[in-house]
C-alpha cells in the first residue's frame, strides 16, 4: 500500500508519468418494447423487459497529475487485449517516457507475461521495459485512482441501456475527450502518514 501512496506523492515527471489502469465490463442491453418518449412533466418510461446483446470491456488509463485519460472499448479482456492496449499506451501516447509507473490490480492478465502472448519475444521484452508496475493489494483496489474516474463514466455515460458496442464506444470516447479538455482529475489526499494513523494496528510495534 505504501509503495502506491508514495508514488502518488511524487511530483510530475514527464519522463516517468504516473498512470492508473483498470477495466470495466459492460453489458450491452437493448429494449424489447420501444420506450415511451419524454413529455412535459413526465420522465422517459421504459418496459422492464430487455434483451442482452453481449458484453464488451472498457479499458482506461488515467494520468491524475495531468488530468488526462486514454480509453478504448474492446470486445474482450484477454491477455492479448491488455498487451495491445499497453503497447499503444507506451508507443503512441507516451513515446518519450523512459518508464511508465503503472498502478493496476492483480488480475492475471495484468503482467508482462501477457505481452508474450501478443508479440514476438524481443518486442514483448522491449515493451515490458517501458513499465514499472505497481499492484494494489488484494481487496484494496480503492487505492487505484482510476476507480474514481470509472465511477464518473458509470454515472454520466453508462447508467442506461446501450444496445450496441459502437454507440457505447462513441459516447465513452466523447466523455473522455470532454474530460481531457477540462483536465478533470482526482485530488488524492490519502497519504502514507494518514495510512499509518488509520491502520496503525497493522504496523509492527517497536520493542526498543
Amino acid at each position: 500500500m505504501e509503495q502506491i501512496l508514495d508514488l502518488y506523492e511524487q511530483p510530475y515527471d514527464p519522463k516517468r508519468p504516473q498512470i492508473c489502469f483498470d477495466e470495466r465490463p459492460c453489458q450491452l442491453i437493448d429494449d424489447i418494447l420501444v420506450p415511451s418518449p419524454m413529455v412535459s412533466g413526465k420522465t422517459k418510461r421504459q418496459d422492464y423487459h430487455y434483451k442482452r446483446n453481449g458484453l464488451c470491456t472498457i479499458f482506461i488509463a488515467f494520468e491524475p497529475l495531468m488530468g488526462r485519460r486514454f480509453v478504448q472499448v474492446r470486445q474482450r479482456r484477454t491477455k492479448e487485449d491488455y498487451a495491445h492496449f499497453m503497447n499503444e499506451l507506451a508507443y503512441i501516447h507516451y513515446p518519450e517516457a523512459e518508464k511508465i509507473a503503472l498502478v493496476q490490480d492483480n488480475l492475471n492478465t495484468h503482467s508482462p507475461g501477457s505481452f508474450y502472448q501478443a508479440f514476438k519475444p524481443d518486442c514483448a521484452f522491449a515493451l515490458a521495459q517501458r513499465f514499472e508496475m505497481h499492484y494494489t493489494p488484494t481487496n484494496a483496489s480503492w487505492l487505484n485512482m482510476v476507480e474514481i474516474e470509472l465511477s464518473v463514466f458509470s454515472k454520466q455515460c453508462l447508467d442506461r441501456r446501450i444496445a450496441e458496442m459502437e454507440l457505447l464506444e462513441r459516447e465513452v470516447l466523447a466523455l473522455a475527450e470532454q474530460r481531457n479538455q477540462q483536465r478533470a482529475t482526482v485530488h488524492w489526499q490519502f497519504t502514507k502518514n494518514k495510512a499509518r494513523d488509520k491502520f496503525h494496528k497493522f504496523y509492527p510495534v517497536s520493542q526498543s
